[in-house]
């Protein structure tokens, strides 16, 4: 089976967020916010992965949709994060980064 570079980029980007709030909740004892971007960011692998196995074109179309939905809500977040302080400029525009591809 071919490698897909959406599922693997996406699969990493989670993982990212992972970590990220791993140290929003031990470091910087933040729950409310990092629990939304942890679902959100995690949510767009898992949409990608949904896709792979949709049972109609329109199917995959609406799960891709889903992802990138959940791609910009992500980024929402990410902003508020950086805004608020909790993440440095530098730690929210590598994310960030990842995020848009």
């Amino acid at each position: 089976m071919k490698d897909n570079v959406l599922q693997s980029k996406s699969y990493a980007f989670a993982i990212r967020i992972i970590r990220l709030v791993q140290y929003l909740e031990r470091e910087k004892r933040e729950f409310v916010l990092s629990n939304q971007v942890k679902r959100s960011g995690t949510a767009i692998g898992a949409s990608i992965r949904e896709a792979e196995f949709s049972e109609s074109r329109l199917d995959f179309i609406h799960k891709m949709r889903i992802s990138l939905k959940e791609a910009n809500e992500t980024m929402y977040w990410l902003s508020l994060l950086l805004d608020t302080g909790y993440i440095n400029k530098r730690m929210a525009a590598s994310i960030m980064e990842d995020c848009r591809e």
